[in-house]
């Protein structure tokens, strides 16, 4: 286990780390979720053979530290990603984001593209004021008095089914409803426009099962390379392990 201090508090953000060659691999989880949890499976896979690997968690989330006067914004989450990237030594890595992860790590690339070589988005948030769900609107359509404090943590965990709770539940409760609006407010400029202006190889997985991404004509003009993943839904690592492999190692026939 590695830490980087990422506030003038000195607050850690923790990741697990895998020794390997080549350009290193950084795994960022989603909203509620752990790396190790998500990713640790992809690790033994011959796709990524001999590769330096990261299991990052983000403040508030698994392993690293709870700050309870951190904004927990997606800027704030990248630049305690960046934090992590810079102790670590990686230059030009393969940061590998899902869902909220691959919104942080949108930003990340927007703002320090020295850090990020190419860009894996799976089933990232790309735009603001998503449709309501029991996900990150869900959890901020409370208070966070509400939410934190009156027993709103506990009915989302009710809702969001057995495999996001055992993770969720793991997550601070002020920690997840300030990334969850935030999440939802989005950023600016939006995370559709950063991803589609940055530079780096880009690859966006959608799963098979989520139905067809917005404005994926948009992102395939830019540049993005948008693969849709068969029989997955948005836990596409789990759902398909070996296209989810092949995608993040840059492999041909990952569709």
């Amino acid at each position: 286990m590695r830490e980087a201090r990422f506030d003038e508090r000195g607050s850690v953000i923790r990741w697990t780390e895998a020794a390997g060659e080549g350009p290193a691999v950084v795994f960022v989880h989603g909203l509620g979720a752990a790396s190790t949890v998500y990713h640790a499976h992809i690790a033994g896979r011959g796709e990524l053979a001999g590769r330096r690997l990261l299991f990052v968690d983000l403040p508030g989330h698994g392993i690293s530290d709870r700050p309870a006067g951190f904004g927990y914004r997606l800027e704030d989450h990248a630049d305690a990603l960046a934090a992590a990237l810079d102790a670590a030594g990686v230059r030009g890595g393969v940061v590998a984001g899902h869902s909220m992860g691959g919104a942080v790590a949108i930003v990340l690339a927007h703002h320090r593209p020295d850090l990020v070589g190419r860009l894996v988005v799976t089933e990232g948030n790309l735009d603001p004021f998503p449709m309501p769900t029991a996900g990150s609107s869900g959890i901020a359509g409370h208070t966070e008095e509400e939410f934190v404090q009156g027993g709103g943590f506990a009915r989302v965990l009710e809702r969001v089914g057995p495999t996001w709770a055992a993770t969720m539940r793991l997550t601070d409760p002020l920690a997840l409803h300030r990334s969850a609006t935030h999440l939802v407010r989005g950023t600016r400029p939006v995370m559709r426009e950063m991803l589609q202006a940055a530079r780096m190889p880009r690859t966006y997985l959608q799963g098979e099962l989520s139905g067809d991404l917005p404005g994926a004509d948009g992102l395939r003009a830019a540049g993005v390379d948008v693969v849709t993943v068969p029989g997955a839904g948005h836990n596409v690592m789990f759902d398909a392990p070996a296209a989810f492999a092949r995608a993040v190692a840059a492999v041909q026939g990952s569709r």
